[in-house]
């Protein structure tokens, strides 16, 4: 977006394959529109790619922030994307961290800093006098619809001091036509991680209802329908669980800084890691009952629909439905294939379980038991027609 304006941009990734596909003017994730920004952002020359830092005026640090263990945060990453920034600074420059971060991060980042640059003066809360900004502006963008998003959607700036955050918000009025914010750096990291956690326990009531409704044998999906004409209620559609890089990591991270308040967020964290679980026994119900029937439990094929961990786009990170399939392919090994339209190649971790990817129309005459995971598009156009013998385990409610 910066280099569709006509700014400069370096991008700096440690993986050869990322930085030697976009050089060549190509992406190396699927993305609407994005394709034809860096195209031409490459051919005309203001953008290229490297695998090591090189000096500039801002520097946009957006690396995984995973958690390890017993859901500790890990800022591995953001340090040695700041450590591999610090020689080339300069007086002037702003560093703007977007990764979502444990609230507190950005300070880290101050505090590093100040240790390896003692010839700057790095921002400070004390004071606006600074030779080098740091601020924290996180993303809140939708895959699918990110090149749109980027540009409309208001942006939340938290400078570590005022002079920070008016510095962070130049750099963002290059492109952004939304709304820019300012606020403190602690305030922006917890605005990041209470919208994810908001959307996680949404999804955590709905994925609750889904097991009481499964009890008490009513449809969970008629259910809500009615219950959303109330003017004032608006419940989410309940899933196999909750996936990706954001809702299902960053409510950890308040959890983990205030455990003793964060008590509901624990819990709808809770709900939605068991679901896939729930997921699993349900498919194995419909397996026993196909045994019952006289059916041999190894010639049982399971068929799971959808891998990614949201419809219509290729990313598995984090995503129930791959980790619901490899659990079923490790509890019936060979008996297991899956339907994802948006990938080409399954990952090794899918054909090392014995997983083969299949399409809709081949899972559809070959499979027993049939496990909807993701409402992928391809899926909802047609309700297929079902063998009388097959038996369906629908978590998004297309077969409901």
């Amino acid at each position: 977006m910066f280099a569709s304006r006509k700014v400069k941009v370096i991008g700096v990734d440690i993986s050869q394959h990322a930085v030697d596909t976009i050089n060549r003017g190509r992406i190396h994730i699927v993305e609407p529109e994005l394709d034809m920004i860096v195209r031409a952002a490459v051919t005309d020359g203001w953008m290229r790619a490297t695998t090591t830092a090189e000096p500039a005026d801002a520097f946009l640090i957006a690396v995984p922030t995973p958690f390890h263990g017993d859901h500790e945060p890990d800022i591995s990453y953001v340090k040695a994307a700041i450590e591999s920034i610090a020689p080339v600074l300069k007086k002037g420059d702003i560093v703007i961290l977007e990764s979502t971060s444990p609230v507190g991060t950005t300070e880290c980042i101050v505090k590093w800093l100040s240790q390896w640059r003692t010839d700057l003066v790095i921002a400070s809360s004390d004071s606006d006098v600074c030779d080098v900004y740091v601020a924290y502006c996180p993303e809140r963008v939708l895959p699918g619809q990110v090149v749109r998003e980027l540009v409309d959607n208001d942006r939340i700036i938290g400078g570590i001091n005022p002079a920070s955050s008016k510095r962070a918000q130049e750099v963002y009025r290059v492109f952004v036509q939304g709304e820019l914010m300012l606020t403190d750096a602690r305030t922006a990291e917890m605005a990041k991680l209470t919208e994810n956690a908001y959307r996680d326990v949404n999804i955590a009531f709905a994925n609750e209802l889904s097991l009481i409704c499964d009890r008490l044998n009513i449809n969970v999906w008629e259910l809500i329908r009615f219950a959303n004409h109330h003017p004032r209620v608006n419940i989410l559609q309940p899933g196999p669980g909750v996936g990706g890089h954001c809702i299902a990591v960053d409510p950890w991270f308040i959890v983990n800084k205030t455990p003793d308040q964060a008590r509901l967020i624990r819990t709808a964290r809770e709900v939605n890691d068991g679901k896939p679980e729930w997921v699993i026994r349900k498919v194995q119900a419909q397996i026993d009952a196909l045994t019952a029937a006289g059916k041999n439990e190894q010639d049982i094929r399971i068929a799971c629909f959808g891998l990614a961990f949201k419809p219509n786009i290729d990313d598995l990170r984090e995503s129930p439905s791959l980790d619901i399939t490899l659990k079923l392919a490790g509890l019936y090994p060979g008996q297991v294939v899956a339907v994802e339209p948006n990938i080409e190649e399954a990952p090794a971790k899918l054909t090392n379980a014995g997983v083969r990817l299949l399409t809709q129309q081949e899972a559809l005459e070959r499979a027993d038991v049939l496990l909807m995971l993701v409402d992928h598009a391809e899926f909802k156009e047609r309700i297929p027609e079902f063998r009388t013998e097959q038996r369906l385990v629908d978590a998004k409610g297309i077969w409901a």
